[in-house]
C-alpha cells in the first residue's frame, strides 16, 4: 500500500502543479499556489489575491489520502478531476468523491469510502 500511496501522492502533486501553472499564466492579480502537507496527506490548490478592490481567497482543489484512498474534497472547477486522476493512473476503486453525498458516491463507479 505504501508504494501506491507514494504514486498517488506524485500524481496529485503533478496535477495540482499543472493547474497552478495554467492559472498563473492568466496573471490577473490572482495567484494560484500549491499547498502540500505530506505528513498529514493533504494537498490543495489555492487561489488568492486582489482583483480591483476585492480580495479573493478560495480553495480550487483539495485532496486527502485517507486509508490508501484519494479523497476529492473540493473541486471549484468544471474539470472532471477524478476522471483525470484515473487517466493518470489512480484506479476508480481508490478514489472517493468526498464532495459527493455519501449515498450517491458508488453510483458513479468510484469508491464509497
Amino acid at each position: 500500500m505504501a508504494t501506491s500511496i507514494k504514486k498517488y501522492e506524485q500524481i496529485i502533486i503533478e496535477t495540482l502543479r499543472e493547474y497552478a501553472e495554467l492559472y498563473n499564466q492568466q496573471r490577473d492579480g490572482i495567484e494560484a499556489k500549491v499547498i502540500i502537507d505530506k505528513a498529514e496527506k493533504h494537498y490543495q490548490l489555492l487561489s488568492y489575491g486582489w482583483r480591483k478592490d476585492d480580495y479573493q481567497f478560495y480553495v480550487i482543489f483539495h485532496f486527502d489520502i485517507i486509508n490508501g484512498k484519494v479523497w476529492v474534497q473540493e473541486n471549484r472547477t468544471d474539470v472532471l478531476i477524478a476522471q483525470e486522476l484515473v487517466e493518470k493512473g489512480i484506479p476508480k476503486k481508490d478514489i472517493v468523491l468526498g464532495l459527493q453525498v455519501p449515498e450517491l458516491r458508488g453510483e458513479m463507479g468510484y469508491a464509497v469510502a
